[in-house]
């Protein structure tokens, strides 16, 4: 029977690169073997020859061999008792992950983890809500320890874990009839790092990081409102195994102002006026965010009316427009008056 070409079984060309190899015999093993084809002598001869293939051309010696003498002349062992390897045994040639590379995209490593999110109260006043600001926050944060560069070990002491053989993972494979089920787990051993350690480092006391203090600038934005959070993406705490790093959430507190009452976009304000505009109407001074406005009081203004200002509250989020201020007047009565004043109001009212 005339040999095939090992680059044509498994369909790469002859610069093909390591990893591009792998992942060819990958793709062939997890189609012809026997374990996933019970019965099916075709499929055991198809993974025979695939896996002859690969593990000569994985190998750089024997790669060499066969380039230099051709296929007709190249021999690659005795083949007669051979058996092919069980799928198990293919997860644990491939550092238990390989293969499950082809169905998920996984990876052999231990498994890594998002770092945890982070939450800093801040404090601002209501005029910072108002403008909108940028701030430098201090947040304690996790750094890798520089002693043991972040495996919790002192050196030398750190193995890889005997339960999951380094991958942090424990898979079991379920078997009916054809098909395949793989779950998986973290390691209860080594709590998914992959990694035991003998001794733990004195600096870190075994957690692989410190705690500093981290600086970092926070955009606040005008119209924030009080209890609102806002998201600093990738300033959280550092991932494990290269996982991708948490956020930061700040917290908005915004303290009371001794002059307006925030509710919504609105403001709220009291100004005390004369008996004079009350009765009479006119012009008062009142404060706003931003200054002063003029408020028009028309004649017979009672105590504890509302006026509203346009435009003169809060503005929207990260918006031009704004709400309104709303005043409301407390008239005030004088507490004593001059005769001269007495006989007036007695003549303007009728009081006897």
């Amino acid at each position: 029977m005339e040999k095939k070409d090992y680059y044509e079984v498994l369909g790469v060309k002859k610069d093909v690169s390591q990893d591009d190899l792998k992942k060819a015999f990958r793709q062939l093993a997890r189609k012809f073997h026997p374990d996933l084809n019970k019965g099916s002598k075709d499929a055991e001869e198809k993974f025979k020859e695939i896996n002859e293939a690969y593990q000569v051309l994985s190998d750089p010696q024997k790669k060499a061999e066969y380039d230099q003498v051709g296929r007709t002349e190249f021999k690659p062992g005795d083949s007669a008792t051979y058996k092919p390897p069980s799928y198990d045994d293919l997860f644990r040639d491939f550092g238990l992950g390989d293969i499950f590379n082809a169905f998920s995209g996984g990876s052999g490593r231990a498994r890594s983890r998002a770092g945890a999110d982070l939450r800093f109260d801040l404090e601002i006043s209501l005029s910072d809500a108002f403008y909108g600001m940028k701030k430098i926050v201090e947040v304690p944060h996790s750094y890798e320890c520089s002693t043991c560069k972040g495996t919790g070990a002192q050196p030398g002491f750190i193995r890889d874990c005997p339960t999951c053989k380094g991958t942090g993972e424990i898979r079991a494979i379920q078997r009916s009839g054809r098909q395949q089920v793989v779950n998986i787990a973290p390691c209860p051993d080594c709590g998914g790092r992959g990694k035991i350690i003998g001794k733990p480092c004195e600096a870190c006391q075994g957690k692989g990081s410190t705690r500093r203090t981290r600086r970092i600038e926070v955009s606040i934005p005008r119209g924030v409102e009080d209890g609102q959070f806002l998201r600093v993406a990738g300033e959280g705490e550092p991932g494990e195994n290269q996982g991708a790093p948490g956020d930061l959430y700040i917290v908005v507190h915004i303290k009371r102002h001794d002059t307006f009452e925030r509710h919504g976009v609105d403001l709220q304000s009291t100004a005390t006026i004369g008996l004079g505009p009350a009765l009479l109407g006119g012009e008062v001074q009142v404060p706003t965010l931003t200054g002063t406005a003029m408020l028009t009081i028309p004649p017979g203004t009672q105590s504890h009316t509302r006026f509203r200002l346009r435009e003169q509250g809060m503005h929207y989020l990260n918006s031009d427009n704004r709400g309104d201020l709303l005043v409301r007047v407390v008239v005030k009565i004088p507490e004593t008056l001059t005769p001269e004043q007495k006989r007036l109001v007695k003549e303007a009212f009728s009081v006897k």
